[in-house]
């Protein structure tokens, strides 16, 4: 990162240099000139970012994430004499091994846990019915059959080795990051909470392995409670394990690649409850990563939701986690020792690239969210209930009510919750989703981040650099505007060379003697497009209501080039006029349509996009309002007989009506009236409109070809050959067209084959060898498989 200048608000903010004595680019000393401050905060304030929900937690959210905000943030990896109690040039020289001996670390016993898990009902009840044998059998018997589930069950934390590891980890982390940077304004409500005896559990999006080291280093060096952390990684060398058990990391039995596979034994999951259960009553803190796309983690949180339940917990403080990367690292499922040491040497000819950036929300207690009432699941309906009618009748209106995501957690959790529709499993998936919001919302947008977003959805042609300079304080304003911190300052030329020399890898910037600027293009191939893709996708995050109402504009703009008159979107009594070529019609658009357009594709986003205590009919009036506020649409001025002044000529004025929906108006008696809106450059298609539209190509792209691609495959298929083969089908598509390869990704299709199943396109069955897949018989049509596909292709912007 740059250097922030000093803003009064954080004397001690030092964001890793730029090379000093690198060589001056020429696009560089040509633009000097015209030097920019990128301010990471709009007047004396940073975004407040980490508030709990006001619907769900409102007495959580009384308590104040601070009493000032000038605290600003602490690089981890910059320990000095300051940070110990000596001082001295031999200390300068041994402060880090000085300042982790200094860091507290809180008790963990282990001495009677093995025989309080065995002991619990729930693993006595799971093993009597796994070994067919009577209860207060052979204690003995009870254990072999445990012996698998021996080595997590006696985790622990050796204070000796948590403070050996910290100091390696801090090392390492010196070499792979330029800084850490930690919000200090969130620190003091977990002191608070530690102090007044708060069970702490940490909930994080899952981006790389390096994220579960991250978040136990960070705590620990501010000397809060380091939590037990659920590794969800394959762990194969026995050394590895054995120290990773001894710092309090719950990984999975040894005979188990995947957690899915740990979950098919019956014994699985009530010990890691029971295992739970006796981590908390023993105070200790957990981190959990929950993943939006395969709902991973999903059940640790389902855990702790039935023990409070069962009354075996009094209350926990969930604490969503923001980690934000300058270049997020890549993942590996299986580590060994082989790999961590190749891994080390690679370290050593590497220098740092890239920061990261850490938000720790403002605690929130899940009793008070599940007993309040007012976490709802009560509209919750199965997508094909949703949309299926719109998309197979044509019908003009969809049913109101929530998408069900049951696919979060896992069926085979908790034997007592196997119903798909039952109430208190749809509590535990709302809370997932509320967890899996909370932390991609307290995510900061770093530069890469903001770079990735102008050159894949507004300059994906390529693009001078004094243009992107430009966009780029345009966008970093409209993010600050949007509450969302950003993860740079500075100078405006700094901050775009130091993003640009982290993606050059995947990028081309072509240097002309004749141009002014180089011209800077993506690179047209899988590999730069999705990691792109993958930075971008904060972005995404933050203008996720413009992106759907731009895309339901679309949508109606695309139906009436298609039927040549713009009756079809204009409102009651305004008569329709013919179309004339493809940039000089006047269209006007009827709210109600817009808003329905909206609604409809709400349905289909991935979920952690959506707000979850927000209904989804107030969203997406908020999407067609959010393109009002960015200029997109005017509302068209519509004149009446009497005027809007004259109050007691309009008819029906007291017109009272009661809503339970918070979002909703705070007038009782406002009369609804349906407005229309005009776009605001009828003349040719504004730019902002592609930038929001091209957020949810990729998305949107990626249904379409899997919905094309399904009369290619032989169906029923195990799952997991499914998805892999509509991937390899994402990927050859986007091979033939050479482009869209942000279609293509695992995840899209992944995501692409779960919300197919939703719709009812694809049916589950489960067979001997897991779950297999295959097409539905109303989908078998291909007449129905078309409609399905010019449903979803609508919203791509054309």
């Amino acid at each position: 990162m740059v250097h922030e200048k000093n803003d009064g608000i954080n004397k001690d903010m030092v964001l890793p240099p730029i090379q000093q004595n690198r060589p001056a680019l020429s696009w560089e000393l040509k633009i000097k000139k015209k030097l920019k401050s990128v301010p990471p905060i709009l007047g004396k304030f940073r975004p407040l970012v980490g508030q709990c929900c006001h619907q769900c937690t409102p007495d959580s959210l009384r308590k104040k994430l601070g009493q000032s905000s000038s605290l600003g943030f602490h690089n981890l990896l910059s320990v000095n004499e300051t940070h110990t109690r000596y001082r001295g040039w031999l200390v300068r020289r041994v402060c880090c091994a000085l300042f982790v001996s200094g860091c507290k670390v809180y008790p963990s016993p282990v001495s009677s846990r093995l025989e309080r898990v065995c002991q619990s009902n729930r693993v006595r009840e799971a093993l009597t019915a796994e070994i067919k044998a009577p209860e207060g059998g052979d204690s003995q018997g009870q254990l072999n059959h445990l012996s698998t589930f021996l080595p997590l069950i006696n985790t622990c934390i050796s204070p000796g080795l948590l403070r050996f590891v910290g100091w390696v980890m801090l090392k390492i982390f010196s070499s792979v990051f330029g800084s850490i940077q930690v919000n200090l304004n969130h620190l003091p409500p977990l002191h608070r909470a530690s102090q007044e005896g708060s069970l702490l559990v940490y909930v994080y999006m899952c981006q790389s392995i390096m994220d579960g080291a991250l978040i136990p280093l960070v705590l620990f060096c501010h000397n809060l409670r380091v939590p037990y952390t659920v590794c969800p990684l394959q762990i194969n060398s026995s050394f590895l394990r054995s120290i990773l058990q001894k710092v309090g990391v719950v990984l999975l039995p040894a005979c188990a690649p995947t957690e899915q596979d740990a979950e098919m034994d019956s014994l699985y999951s009530p010990v890691m409850t029971s295992l739970v259960r006796e981590l908390l009553h023993e105070g200790q803190a957990i981190s959990v990563g929950v993943s939006a796309e395969s709902g991973q983690g999903g059940q640790w949180l389902a855990h702790i939701r039935q023990l409070i339940k069962e009354g075996s917990v009094p209350d926990v403080s969930f604490v969503p986690v923001g980690i934000s990367y300058d270049c997020v690292p890549q993942n590996n499922t299986q580590i060994g020792l082989s790999s961590v040491l190749r891994w080390l040497w690679l370290l050593l000819w590497k220098r740092p690239g890239g920061s990261v950036r850490i938000h720790l929300a403002q605690p929130f207690s899940l009793k008070e969210m599940c007993e309040s009432g007012r976490c709802r699941v009560d509209e919750w309906l199965p997508l094909q209930d949703l949309l299926l009618p719109v998309i197979l009748n044509n019908r003009a209106d969809c049913v109101f009510g929530r998408r069900r995501m049951s696919w979060l957690l896992p069926p085979h959790y908790a034997f007592d919750l196997k119903e798909p529709t039952h109430p208190e499993r749809d509590l535990s998936i709302a809370i997932i989703l509320h967890l899996i919001f909370s932390a991609s919302s307290c995510m900061a947008v770093m530069s890469t981040s903001l770079l990735s977003s102008l050159l894949l959805y507004r300059h994906r042609k390529g693009v001078s650099t004094s243009v992107l300079c430009r966009d780029v304080a345009w966008l970093t304003e409209e993010l600050l505007f949007r509450n969302k911190d950003v993860g740079f300052g500075g100078s405006l030329v700094e901050v775009v060379h130091y993003s640009l020399s982290l993606l050059a890898p995947h990028l081309i910037i072509a240097a002309v003697p004749s141009r002014k600027d180089p011209f800077i293009v993506p690179c047209p191939s899988l590999a730069a497009t999705l990691h792109l893709t993958l930075q971008a996708q904060i972005v995404t995050h933050a203008f996720i209501l413009e992106a759907v109402g731009a895309c339901a504009v679309s949508a109606m703009l695309c139906e009436v080039a298609g039927s040549g008159v713009s009756s079809r979107v204009r409102s009651d009594g305004v008569e329709a006029e013919e179309v004339k070529g493809d940039m000089e019609f006047d269209v006007v658009l009827c709210q109600s349509e817009l808003t329905e357009r909206s609604l409809q594709l709400c349905h289909l986003l991935p979920p952690g996009f959506m707000p979850p205590c927000q209904s989804p009919q107030s969203f997406a009036l908020d999407a067609v309002d959010s393109l009002v506020r960015c200029g997109i649409l005017i509302m068209e001025e519509i004149t009446r007989d009497v005027p809007i002044c004259d109050f007691w000529k309009r008819e029906g004025t007291l017109t009272w009506t009661t809503t339970d929906d918070p979002y909703d108006s705070d007038s009782d008696c406002e009369e609804q009236e349906l407005r229309s809106y005009k776009i605001s450059q009828p003349s040719h298609c504004p730019e902002m409109l592609f930038f929001l539209c091209s957020m949810l190509a990729g998305h949107l792209r990626a249904l379409c070809w899997t919905t094309a691609g399904l009369d290619l495959l032989h169906t029923p298929l195990p799952e997991a050959e499914f998805v892999a083969q509509i991937h390899s089908h994402l990927c050859d598509t986007a091979n033939k067209k050479k482009q869209h390869y942000e279609s293509c990704s695992e995840e899209a299709a992944h995501t692409a084959v779960r919300t197919l199943i939703d719709l009812g396109v694809l049916l589950e069955e489960q067979q001997k060898g897991g779950v297999f897949l295959s097409v539905s018989p109303l989908f078998q049509l291909s007449e129905n498989r078309q409609k399905l596909h010019r449903f979803i292709s609508q919203y791509l912007y054309n």
